[in-house]
């Protein structure tokens, strides 16, 4: 397993290709993932070109165990946000040189 890219590490790399301070582009990766975040809270797709889709899912109500006790806890209903990668990105993914899979 790779190194995790951090907001920090998305800002430099805009600042290096982009003629920006690295505080503009920390600003620019923020406003990004907010626009991202609001979008999912009003229940809207996010779909980027080449990339992939971020879904709000809804799961219902179940009922799980706990692993030590055995007993039978209920799971109350929830969102959850999805990640469906493009052909695109899995192509890329899996034609890389010195790929691990």
């Amino acid at each position: 397993m790779g190194r995790t890219i951090t907001r920090a590490d998305l800002a430099n790399a805009v600042c290096s290709k982009v003629n920006v301070s690295r505080a503009e582009a920390a600003e620019l990766i923020d406003q990004i993932i907010e626009e991202i975040v609001s979008a999912l809270e009003r229940g809207e797709s996010v779909r980027m070109s080449s990339f992939g889709a971020f879904e709000v899912r809804e799961k219902k109500e179940r009922v799980g165990r706990n692993p030590k006790t055995g007993e039978e806890v209920p799971i109350e209903q929830r969102s959850v946000v999805t990640f469906r990668p493009s052909d695109v990105l899995k192509r890329y993914i899996n034609e890389q040189p010195g790929n691990r899979h």
